[in-house]
């Protein structure tokens, strides 16, 4: 209460955005939170929170009324998120703003939909010093990852992976006063050099074998308009991390039946990055090692040499959403079997998320919250509530409007 601003700056946002208009059934904007809270973090459907508000006391409120105030309570708690976000964010780095930009792809629903290949695209941009999302849009499958979808803020620094390697469109975040750092397939852009001739990358790569670093001046050419004239970072990869992508690289050729090509494994050593950082008063001389480096490792621009990566990242954050739910208490013998998936999930090795005891800490603070937020009633209380729980619990559904409505079709 006291981090959201407390009672009276509850009541004052709820009725801004018009999800507690006057006290009727329920008293205050206080109570309507902790029936929202009790209805979103536990399994109980509309019936079941109805009955339990009205056996502790809480409210006496029929499901359909409940379902109509949740309705009108997107705004308000969209508020609240934000304000909750804004106060625990870390302050923002000093210096220009990094966003990441990446988009990842939802299969449309339908029989038919799954025959064509639907699907939607999620495009966003994270901006890495505020470490929150900034920006998203929602496009299908006719339109592709473009690096200059996103609307450019004057001094950013956009970072991207592989697939965003777009010479045209690069110089139009360029244009717009962005700088941009984004990786390069080794065979990806026409490498060029300051006279316009072609640059043999993977020749570079073995001539700088032995010192691991690759920084110099590169231009990439462009179907329309002259040359990008970047600055070519390539750091060599740890031994475990090039096998890695060597090894990807020979499955995903075998897969596809083709033949792997032995520049392929050349490039597989290297962490290509193109980048035009520097321009507005950050000199090369200052971030070329440690940017390449700490960016990398920042923005994850290595996960591809790791194969299994994505599928347990996958079943780790299902892990953790499914854990965290409400459910019976932690001495209950189905929570027992169902928390032994999530015993020792720590960093020190893989498929881990935390240290052991900081787990079951977290696990009984995320108890306690959700005891303080719904606490279970009494059996007075329920012997009180008798005839109420029986109205909520066997209310016959109603007939709502719009299954009574006309066909438009």
């Amino acid at each position: 209460m006291a981090q959201l601003g407390g009672a009276a700056t509850l009541e004052a946002s709820a009725r801004e955005t018009k999800a507690f208009s006057r006290p009727r059934v329920i008293a205050n904007a206080v109570d309507l939170l902790r029936m929202i809270l009790a209805y979103c973090l536990s399994h109980r459907g509309l019936r079941s929170t109805a009955a339990w508000a009205t056996s502790i006391g809480l409210v006496d409120i029929s499901n359909v009324g409940l379902l109509y105030r949740l309705r009108q309570c997107g705004d308000w708690l969209a508020m609240l998120v934000g304000q909750a976000l804004a106060a625990a964010a870390p302050p923002a780095s000093r210096g220009r703003m990094i966003r990441i930009v990446d988009a990842t792809t939802v299969p449309k629903a339908g029989a038919a939909s799954k025959q064509q290949n639907k699907l939607w695209r999620v495009h966003s941009a994270f901006d890495l010093p505020h470490e929150r999302f900034g920006h998203f849009e929602l496009t299908d499958q006719q339109e592709g990852e473009t690096f200059d979808r996103i609307p450019v803020v004057k001094g950013e620094i956009r970072i991207g992976d592989r697939a965003y390697l777009q010479a045209d469109r690069i110089a139009v975040v360029l244009d717009a006063g962005a700088d941009i750092l984004v990786r390069a397939p080794w065979k990806g852009a026409r490498w060029l050099d300051a006279e316009g001739e072609p640059v043999d990358l993977i020749a570079e790569l073995r001539k700088a074998a032995a010192g691991g670093l690759i920084d110099r001046p590169i231009r990439i050419g462009r179907k329309s308009g002259p040359a990008l004239a970047l600055r070519l970072v390539a750091v060599k990869k740890s031994p475990q991390a090039a096998e890695a992508a060597r090894r990807k690289a020979r499955r995903d050729a075998q897969r596809e039946g083709y033949q792997v090509s032995k520049h392929t494994l050349i490039a597989a050593d290297w962490v290509i990055l193109p980048d035009l950082v520097g321009r507005r008063g950050v000199r090369h001389s200052r971030c070329a090692c440690p940017l390449s480096f700490a960016m990398a490792h920042r923005t994850r621009l290595q996960a591809a040499e790791e194969p299994d990566r994505p599928a347990r990242a996958t079943r780790d954050r299902r892990t953790l959403r499914q854990t965290l739910c409400a459910g019976p208490p932690s001495d209950d013998p189905s929570a027992r079997a169902a928390h032994r998936r999530t015993r020792g999930l720590s960093p020190l090795g893989q498929s881990r998320l935390t240290r052991p005891g900081a787990w079951r800490l977290l696990h009984q603070l995320f108890a306690t919250l959700l005891q303080a937020i719904f606490p279970q009633p009494t059996l007075a209380m329920l012997r009180r509530s008798k005839a109420a729980l029986q109205r909520h619990l066997h209310e016959p559904p109603r007939r709502r409007t719009y299954r009574s409505m006309l066909s438009l079709v």
